[in-house]
């Protein structure tokens, strides 16, 4: 397989730009997308665009599905997938993420926001009226249409739910005529040490599709399992109910995914859809808040492997391991990735 791995130091275009000396006051501050006004929601979509029209760092004739810069993260997520779900890398390796994330829409297309993030349980009763998803011009863009043949969304362990009400193209909304360039894949690639094929980075393009999924998401990511997750008072019982090892057990990170379906529900290719980063920055304020509540036995805990369902004999997660992001950026400690307002971050929530 092709992959990532290579790094090319010449090429990162992306660095650690934090304030000299973060505090609180002066961080860079989250909100969740209904705390945004119209001006700012539509700065965040526009600079979306922006990414979709820049071109991308990797190299076209080695990922021929990478055709712009979004793009360049969907194929990182793609690669290192098995090393960064249902084990001790989901946290630390997503925060980072999301704030190359940032950074790239901040250096690169002269947005002036930050990351939004989505609060599910604010949509568990009526999600296609989500202001993220109700088609309007300053949403996400709306449900898919209503597609007879979509399959039964299931887990990389095999276990199935109901499907969603769509299936099919988004139908409304700024990304309706987005059109998304890698994957499908099928969740049976998810496997301890396990290759991906060889067509991996072929370029597919078709439209972003979407299968809203209210009981999914009421199940799975309601109030009640949220306040579970924060009273828990070790990182093993938090990310047993975010997201477990085990691939055959519900979680909220597998929730937030399958709840937007489609793309979204794509193991591999996920971030293609513009919800992905909502969705990761809504686990990594959790986890923050979580971590604020007892730093001193917090704030650097870890739990689990580097392989995915962190099966016997993987290698353990400790503050010295590695988190990678090929060409995205250098690799990093997890140390280094633990504090929002420490080692270049300098983010809060509201």
């Amino acid at each position: 397989m092709k992959g990532l791995l290579i790094v090319l130091p010449a090429i990162f275009g992306i660095t650690l730009a934090a304030p000299a000396t973060c505090t609180p006051e002066r961080a860079l501050v989250r909100k969740e997308w209904r705390e945004l006004g119209y001006a700012e929601r539509k700065d965040y979509i526009d600079a979306l665009w922006c990414l979709r029209d820049r071109p991308p760092i990797l190299p076209s004739e080695e990922f021929p599905g990478v055709r712009d810069r979004w793009d360049d993260f969907v194929a990182t997520h793609i690669n290192y997938t098995n090393n960064i779900h249902f084990n001790g890398l989901l946290l630390p390796w997503h925060r980072h993420f999301v704030y190359l994330w940032e950074m790239a829409l901040r250096e690169e297309c002269g947005y002036k926001g930050s990351v939004p993030y989505w609060n599910w349980a604010l949509d568990t009763e009526n999600l296609a009226e989500s202001p993220l998803f109700d088609g309007s011009s300053t949403s996400l863009s709306s449900n898919g249409a209503y597609n007879p043949n979509e399959p039964m969304p299931c887990t990389p362990g095999g276990t199935c739910f109901p499907r969603g009400t769509g299936g099919g193209c988004v139908e409304s909304g700024p990304f309706k005529d987005l059109q998304i360039h890698m994957g499908p894949f099928n969740s049976s690639l998810a496997q301890s040490y396990g290759s991906l094929p060889v067509n991996v980075w072929d370029y597919n393009p078709r439209c972003l599709y979407r299968s809203l999924n209210q009981p999914l998401l009421a199940a799975l990511n309601n109030q009640t399992r949220i306040d579970q997750m924060q009273a828990s008072t070790n990182i093993r019982d938090w990310l047993s109910v975010m997201s477990p090892s085990n691939p055959d057990l519900t979680s909220s990170h597998g929730g937030g995914h399958g709840g937007v379906g489609g793309a979204m529900a794509d193991f591999f290719a996920s971030p293609q859809d513009p919800s992905f980063m909502l969705h990761h920055a809504f686990i990594d304020k959790l986890w923050a808040q979580w971590q604020d509540q007892d730093p001193e036995t917090r704030r650097y805990a870890v739990n689990g492997t580097t392989v995915i369902y962190d099966p016997p004999g993987a290698p353990v997660v400790t503050l010295d391991t590695l988190v990678e992001f090929g060409e995205l950026c250098h690799p990093r400690k997890v140390e280094k990735v633990m504090h929002p307002l420490r080692n270049g971050y300098c983010y809060t929530y509201t």
